[in-house]
């Protein structure tokens, strides 16, 4: 029996591959969302995933994805950002405004979609759908010539605390994950753990995500933090 649907904006390898394959376990029917599908060949069959090419800043592809979804929603996942690292007097206008675009406004892009679905939709275990989305200590501290990804990911924690307030009365489980240091990748040889737990595994951030999920609604969290534990705060 199927759990309902499950959509990952911005999936390639690592977390979302991680969020994926446990969404799939639990017998949600996914979608995956990405600038290039043709990556996702490998993820999708292995997930039963459906796949969709969209740029998630875009307000027509978002809107479309989400009109084509047949039955329940009951998650909704945001990972794409994007930065511009240079001193703030170096900085080009347009790529900061596209940075934005993507880590902020396409969050609201999928947040407003996944809302606008989740509200009409009959409760299961005493909720209407879970939105995460996926942030960093960017969205706490601004760090030195990053100035483009500390403000989308500023007003993409914004975001998240407003719709937790204005959703979690009506049903609708909101939280925002301080992703806090870098994630192991296989695929990356920069990316790849050398046995020490240093960076956080993407399966362990796929399993608390799934507890997100898993909560019960007198005690929902709104944020929460993950870090390896060498990192320092």
């Amino acid at each position: 029996m199927t759990q309902g649907t499950a959509v990952i904006i911005g999936a390639g390898s690592g977390l979302s591959a991680s969020l994926a394959r446990q969404l799939h376990a639990r017998g949600h029917d996914l979608i995956l969302g990405a600038r290039n599908t043709d990556k996702l060949a490998d993820l999708a069959s292995e997930t039963k995933a459906r796949t969709v090419a969209l740029d998630g800043s875009d307000p027509a592809q978002v809107s479309a994805l989400f009109a084509s979804i047949d039955g329940p929603l009951r998650v909704a996942i945001y990972n794409p950002s994007a930065r511009q690292r240079a001193p703030v007097a170096d900085l080009d206008p347009e790529e900061v405004r596209r940075a934005i675009e993507i880590t902020a406004f396409g969050s609201f892009l999928m947040g407003q979609a996944a809302a606008r679905i989740m509200q009409g939709q009959d409760e299961q275990d005493g909720k209407r759908g879970t939105i995460l989305f996926t942030g960093a200590s960017a969205g706490v501290k601004g760090f030195a010539q990053s100035a483009p990804f500390a403000m989308g990911k500023f007003a993409q924690r914004g975001l998240a605390q407003s719709m937790a307030r204005e959703l979690h009365p009506k049903g609708i489980h909101v939280a925002w994950v301080n992703i806090d240091g870098g994630i192991s990748n296989t695929a990356r040889a920069e990316r790849t753990d050398d046995g020490t737990d240093k960076m956080l595994d993407p399966d362990a951030i796929a399993t608390a995500y799934m507890q997100l999920i898993d909560q019960h609604r007198s005690a929902w969290s709104n944020e929460i933090a993950l870090r390896p534990w060498v990192e320092s705060f």
